[in-house]
């Protein structure tokens, strides 16, 4: 079960931008695997149930939109998540070690002398580890994809959920196009229903990152949407089931890159 974690430990893994998600197709090279290949089977959801945060995600820290960043949602979370079944949604990594750089500005990754906007919520795993689907959807777009790498988009009702940096390929045989990790054992199709707690993939390195994790992204209504408040009120959500104290509002933060 995944432990929620302070978001200081930002050393695992650089954060990503996907400030454009979809540009011309490219794909990071990747190396040769030495594992053996499973049978693949597209359409399994597989045994495991779906996960969520099994502490408390106040410590996650909450971007602050600025004047520049595009598309930023101002819908209140919370009211959302009160129309929907969140029994039906899943911590969206397996192996997960920390969150490692928030929704917000922050400084470039590059090393450049300006802020650019992070559009989605880092979280560190070890090279290889399970991508699973928040919430039960159908897979729009499959992508190789210079920023994002090798990702997978999944529709549910309003909600847009991404998932980029994963290991594998987008392949376009028999004129269908899909995701492809066979070390991994996992084939999506654009088209194919997955389910809340799916696994769809598996942390890579391919599109703009130097670490491995997963990028997840989040879209309300064609608006970008803080993850970590989702994670919030996933949580909080499971402890009201749960008959527990709910956590506070107190919002933690950390600081952005350093001067």
């Amino acid at each position: 079960m995944p432990q929620v974690t302070d978001p200081s430990t930002r050393d695992l893994a650089p954060a990503d931008s996907t400030r454009s998600i979809f540009p011309r197709l490219r794909r990071s090279p990747q190396p040769a695997s030495t594992t053996s290949t499973p049978t693949l089977n597209p359409n399994a959801t597989g045994t495991i149930q779906p996960i969520r945060p099994s502490a408390n995600p106040t410590a996650i820290s909450v971007g602050e939109p600025g004047a520049q960043a595009q598309n930023i949602s101002s819908v209140d979370v919370a009211q959302v998540v009160a129309r929907n079944e969140w029994s039906n949604v899943s911590f969206p990594l397996e192996q997960f070690q920390a969150y490692t750089s928030p929704f917000g500005y922050r400084r470039s990754i590059e090393g450049y002398n300006y802020n650019e906007f992070h559009y989605g919520l880092d979280m560190a795993a070890p090279q290889g580890s399970y991508i699973r689907t928040w919430t039960t959807g159908v897979v729009v777009e499959v992508t190789d994809d210079s920023n994002c790498g090798t990702s997978v988009v999944v529709e549910a009702g309003r909600w847009l959920s991404i998932y980029c940096h994963m290991e594998g390929r987008v392949d376009r045989t028999g004129g269908r196009r899909s995701m492809l990790d066979r070390a991994g054992g996992i084939q999506i199709y654009e088209g194919q229903t997955v389910y809340a707690g799916q696994r769809v993939g598996r942390v890579g390195m391919t599109g703009r990152t130097t670490g491995p994790h997963l990028h997840w992204g989040l879209k309300y209504d064609n608006n970008w949407v803080d993850p970590a408040l989702v994670l919030r009120a996933m949580y909080s959500g499971q402890q009201t089931a749960q008959g527990l104290p709910q956590m506070p509002t107190q919002i933690a933060r950390t600081e952005e890159a350093e001067e």
